[in-house]
């Protein structure tokens, strides 16, 4: 390191901090700290290690600075973002790319070089007066062929205490390492703050920089954009992954508890709101992860593991009865960060569906809050916001599955795809195979849009593995990686379809939250093949005895044969619509599309137009009776 830059780093730093730099041996890193605190122009910069001390400072720096408050119960606090920065900015999200390179048409671009000027003139200085944060993580566990270690630098002191909760600590995993440049780097700014939050949210940008691995975000503070070790960074690994021949997906990860105390690890991807961290918490079953798993191929199996250590998840509709376990961890002592909730005066975090009489008055994010409080358009502000989150550690649940740090992961036996849909899927079913189920369950994934992300909500959207705002390679390569990815394993891993959401023509849900309870165990014994399917056009469904015990079994309920037709009947004239949806996508506007994939759909096609030829258009699975598989 020249000179100039190691003068540069004694200046901003104080000894301690500056000696923390230098321990790593790693000039990579002080070349990327120096970079930054160049541009940025700091007043000050400080350097966390994995100690409690400096994890300590950074709570307590987010209450100092105002981006945290206490609450009512130890250790909990609330964070506002700004009334125009709740949600993940899909439009403001690109990767930056040379002018000779080419993602595919469905990838948010712009141009590398006027992406980093642009991103270069708004980071000139931004921190001046401030301090800068310098965080080392590692994504999956440490010690692992898993790590990855992150490098993160930000002026916001509620992203760092966020990463604290979320991540594991990976200074010391870095340093192990050497002079690796194998690690990722984020850099962000809230930006000028205006009543504690990001002002200028018309410039707020997230830039994604594939060849150097870095990520950018600047005038924004809602954790989806900010917290860089999180979805960004998938954007990162999954480039990553392909070139190294694993996967990086947006998966749960979760033990299922079978008979005689057998556990089955599955994996499975959802789009916000639709169930994914509800799933993965699900009573009597363990959690590994709610979100992001890397999954690697080892000795003719596949296992995964969780890339992070807490959860950031949505708050809405969690309660006592079904979520227990986030419930008592939401509401006992310890480390958790509440955003975009309404806040009683006496400190009691409120937020939709929570099962509670709410107060008549409060602070959300809107501010000062009462009931019938409007926008200036005349609407009402309700008490919370639909995307109000709670970031919490895995560690401080009861469920949390003992394999979690496990630097191996767990065998992986299932995987399953679930969206938004109120008109197609049936609750439950299985592929015929690993490449039905990759191009029919998984990339043809369709869900209804929420209030995740910012846009129009319900609108029904392609969303192949539930990654494909994450996707950061080309679409038809992302998918065809996925068909190769079981080459040399043993038994390909199960593939599943479920649907909490569907409903009948009046617009009533056919199915109760906690029935995905049922529909779980009966993923764990056909994985297992303790149970027969019904064989249908569109994959493996189950025999209504078997679900009549397990409803029995698992929710001390009954299970009425006519709930059993109206969930399993077979929509033929929605499911072929999709198919001309899906095939349409994949012909005119994905490039690289498998020819696999085009003829799978075909063939499922043709197997429900027979079917509707011979039966109609909606089928009870008792039709099929006979055609079960072992």
């Amino acid at each position: 390191m020249e000179e100039e830059a190691v003068t540069l780093l004694k200046a901003k730093c104080s000894e301690e901090n500056y000696k923390k730099l230098v321990a790593l041996n790693n000039p990579g890193v002080l070349d990327f700290v120096e970079k930054y605190v160049k541009l940025c122009h700091p007043g000050s910069v400080y350097v966390c290690n994995d100690s409690e001390d400096d994890r300590q400072y950074i709570r307590n720096k987010s209450l100092e600075n105002g981006e945290e408050r206490k609450l009512a119960i130890e250790g909990h606090t609330i964070h506002f973002d700004g009334v125009n920065d709740q949600a993940r900015d899909k439009a403001n999200t690109k990767y930056l790319l040379p002018g000779d390179t080419d993602l595919g048409a469905s990838l948010n671009t712009v141009d590398k070089q006027e992406g980093l000027e642009e991103i270069s003139g708004y980071f000139k200085n931004i921190m001046a007066g401030r301090e800068m944060y310098v965080l080392f993580f590692c994504l999956g566990p440490t010690n692992s062929e898993f790590s990855l270690p992150c490098v993160q630098i930000t002026d916001s002191s509620y992203v760092a205490h966020s990463e604290y909760i979320l991540y594991r600590r990976g200074y010391e995993q870095l340093k192990r390492m050497g002079s690796t440049n194998r690690f990722f780097r984020y850099v962000h700014s809230a930006g000028v703050l205006e009543k504690g939050v990001s002002k200028n949210v018309d410039k707020r940008r997230i830039y994604i920089d594939l060849e150097e691995a870095i990520v950018y975000s600047i005038n924004t503070q809602y954790a989806g954009n900010t917290v860089g070790l999180k979805k960004l960074s998938l954007r990162l690994a999954v480039r990553k992954a392909s070139q190294e021949g694993w996967l990086a997906e947006h998966m749960l990860v979760m033990g299922i508890h079978g008979p005689g105390k057998r556990i089955s690890y599955l994996a499975g991807a959802f789009p916000s709101t639709c169930g994914k961290t509800s799933t993965a918490m699900l009573k009597g079953e363990t959690i590994v992860g709610d979100d992001i798993a890397y999954l690697r191929k080892k000795k003719g199996k596949i296992y995964a593991v969780n890339v992070e250590g807490g959860i950031f998840g949505i708050l809405r509709d969690v309660n006592p009865k079904d979520d227990p376990a986030i419930w008592e961890a939401l509401t006992s002592p310890g480390e958790v960060i509440f955003s975009n909730v309404l806040v009683s005066e006496e400190g009691i975090p409120y937020w939709l569906g929570g099962g509670r009489e709410i107060p008549e008055r409060g602070v959300n994010y809107s501010g000062q809050w009462y009931k019938g409080k409007k926008d200036f358009q005349g609407n009402d502000i309700p008490h919370a916001h639909k995307n109000a989150r709670y970031t919490v550690s895995l560690y401080a649940l009861k469920n949390v599955d003992p394999e979690l740090d496990n630097p191996e992961g767990v065998e992986t036996k299932g995987i399953i795809y679930g969206g938004r849909d109120s008109s197609i899927c049936p609750p439950v079913q299985e592929a015929f195979d690993w490449v039905h189920g990759v191009i029919t369950m998984g990339a043809s994934l369709e869900s209804e849009t929420t209030a995740a992300t910012l846009g129009k909500e319900g609108v029904r959207q392609l969303n192949p593995m539930s990654n494909i705002d994450f996707v950061s390679i080309p679409l038809g390569k992302y998918i065809d990686n996925h068909l190769k990815f079981v080459e040399g394993v043993d038994v390909p891993p199960s593939i599943f379809s479920v649907n909490y959401f569907l409903k009948d023509k009046g617009g009533k849900y056919l199915t109760a939250m906690e029935d995905k309870r049922v529909w779980i165990k009966w993923m764990e014994l056909r994985i297992n093949r303790d149970v027969e399917a019904i064989k249908t056009p569109t994959g493996y469904v189950p025999q209504y005895e078997d679900l009549k015990r397990l409803f029995a079994e698992v929710l001390d309920k009954d299970y009425p044969e006519d709930d059993y037709l109206k969930q399993f009947t077979l929509r033929i004239p929605e499911n072929l619509a999709k198919i001309e949806r899906i095939t349409e996508v994949y012909t005119r506007k994905v490039s690289d599309t498998p020819e696999v994939l085009v003829n799978v759909l075909a063939e499922q096609k043709e197997r429900l137009e027979i079917a509707g030829a011979k039966y109609g258009d909606y089928v009870p699975p008792s039709v099929f009776r006979g055609q079960e598989t072992p």
